[in-house]
């Protein structure tokens, strides 16, 4: 199963779906999709829900094979932590999908770190990165309490 998140920021992230759902490497897949504000019909392969509590996420992540999710750090670190494989998508401002291009910062510093891989937006596809991700190993996640403050003085 692939989860899909787009966070809870009340502006729309279509691009992130229609990524999803343009994907030919993920035609077969069973897709969840988180989408919050932002319009996602069900299908056949896609079940999507707007909000859950956490502990209901919590069990969506430990099911997940792939977590695709929005550059934002909150459902990066429950995954990562969880030792998934995270593709994350940031946010843009250009597109209206948030008030700044922060998480780009954010999924740059952890792709360096070897934790993701991230969603360049007109370098990269999201087919190239599913099917990296797939052979790829990641830094296992040091629950150090001071990776935050590191993060916050790197961006």
């Amino acid at each position: 199963m692939v989860l899909v998140t787009v966070g809870t920021q009340k502006q729309s992230f279509e691009r992130l779906i229609q990524l999803v759902k343009e994907s030919k490497a993920l035609k077969s897949e069973e897709i969840v999709v988180q989408r919050g504000y932002t319009k996602c019909n069900n299908s056949k392969r896609i079940h999507s829900f707007d909000f859950i509590p956490m502990e209901e996420m919590d069990k969506y992540i430990e099911q997940a094979d792939l977590v695709i999710a929005h550059g934002g750090v909150g459902t990066i670190f429950s995954a990562i932590k969880k030792g998934k494989k995270v593709i994350a998508v940031p946010r843009l401002e250009k597109y209206g999908e948030h008030i700044n291009d922060h998480q780009i910062e954010i999924c740059e510093e952890l792709e360096r770190e070897g934790y993701i891989l991230y969603y360049r937006d007109g370098e990269t596809t999201l087919d190239d990165l599913i099917r990296e991700i797939k052979h790829k190993e990641f830094a296992k996640y040091d629950s150090d309490s001071n990776y935050i403050d590191i993060l916050r003085k790197n961006i």
